[in-house]
């Protein structure tokens, strides 16, 4: 039945296996190490804009990804309702809040770091946030929303791509924006060769799975389906701030 296969589903996702795994388990340290590197952009930005330099931030980030890989609280995911955006959010400031900068920080070259810090500094340098209109909070936040969108849309334009419509997707996703100077849909049924319906129905399918994939990005963060709504809507009132 598919209310079975979607529990089914749902208890396999990261931040699940990760919450249900007894004690430590490869799966759980998988699970959580992609979580990680799929969030770091967002964890990273809050503690740029919590005052440190770029070096101390990259160095802080890599420094809470290991301690959290290492030594998970649980007790912080209860008191977060079992969500990965607010448990990962909760472990940093109680992170940075113990940590003294001349112990805590990483030493270049040692030890293996999660994310590049090559990745860092070129994510840092294309980062058009407003310096000053922002807390630290609300980096987050946005980023956040920001990267649950980036997956989706890399998942969608994989799938794609696989099946060869490299090309009507590049034109479709500009309608997933409301950025204006997109191409009219008759514009692009003459570029491609289709009818104008069929570049409409098209656009259709296209929203549909869009809108199917972010409910599995954002069911990836959360411990229980009934969550899933709530940060739907958490999300899209962040994109619209």
């Amino acid at each position: 039945m598919p209310v079975q296969s979607d529990a089914v589903a749902f208890a396999t996702t990261h931040w699940s296996v990760v919450l249900t795994a007894q004690g430590r388990s490869p799966a759980a340290d998988e699970a959580l190490e992609k979580l990680c590197r799929t969030y770091w952009w967002p964890l990273y930005g809050f503690v740029r804009r919590s005052g440190y330099s770029p070096e101390e931030a990259q160095d802080l980030t890599q420094g809470f990804f290991a301690l959290l890989l290492e030594r998970r609280d649980l007790d912080v995911v209860r008191r977060e309702k079992g969500r990965l955006r607010s448990y990962l959010l909760v472990s940093l400031k109680n992170f940075l809040a113990k940590a003294k900068r001349r112990e805590l920080a990483m030493k270049r070259g040692e030890g293996q770091a999660l994310v590049p810090l090559d990745q860092l500094l070129a994510r840092e340098h294309a980062d058009l946030e407003p310096a000053d209109s922002l807390t630290a909070d609300r980096v987050y936040e946005r980023r956040w929303a920001l990267t649950l969108l980036e997956q989706v849309l890399m998942r969608l334009e994989s799938e794609y791509r696989s099946a060869g419509n490299a090309k009507l997707f590049d034109y479709l996703k500009e309608y997933l924006s409301d950025e204006p100077g997109h191409r009219s849909q008759a514009e692009i049924a003459t570029e491609l060769g289709m009818t104008e319906n069929a570049v409409k129905q098209a656009f259709h399918r296209l929203r549909q799975r869009y809108r199917q994939l972010l409910r599995d990005e954002i069911a990836q963060t959360v411990a229980v389906p009934g969550d899933v709504e709530d940060e739907l809507r958490h999300f899209i009132a962040l994109l619209q701030a």
